[in-house]
């Protein structure tokens, strides 16, 4: 299930080894565009430290996981999102629908998140 983190595919755009458009970058988290993104605004936000899950990250670090949803609000304003209201999701585990295993919180926002979500 977990990647090391030499073959995780956000380590290395973290390392910038793998292109990625970025949003925004702070000393600990990094913002940058969805490659396939499921609304007008889709920006993943993701500690710059490997951990797998969102709940990995909880436990080991609560600071590094509020980094990542402060970045996600501050995207989400500079995106003029936060407004009109958006949606920050972690999936954990790959029935949730994570396939990088390396967290990662989907900023989503432009248009109607109509609930309960897929």
């Amino acid at each position: 299930m977990e990647a090391s983190t030499a073959d995780c595919l956000f380590c290395k755009i973290v390392a910038g080894e793998v292109p990625a458009t970025i949003v925004r970058e702070t000393g600990t988290a990094l913002a940058f565009r969805d490659i396939n993104p499921q609304a007008p605004t889709h920006v993943l936000v993701i500690p710059k430290e490997h951990h797998p899950t969102a709940a990995e990250l909880a436990a080991a670090s609560p600071a590094l996981l509020a980094d990542v949803v402060t970045l996600a609000a501050e995207v989400a304003a500079e995106e003029g999102v936060d407004g009109t209201g958006y949606r920050i999701v972690l999936n954990t585990g790959p029935h949730a629908g994570q396939t990088v295993f390396h967290v990662h919180a989907h900023l989503l926002g432009g248009r109607g998140l109509e609930w309960p979500p897929g």
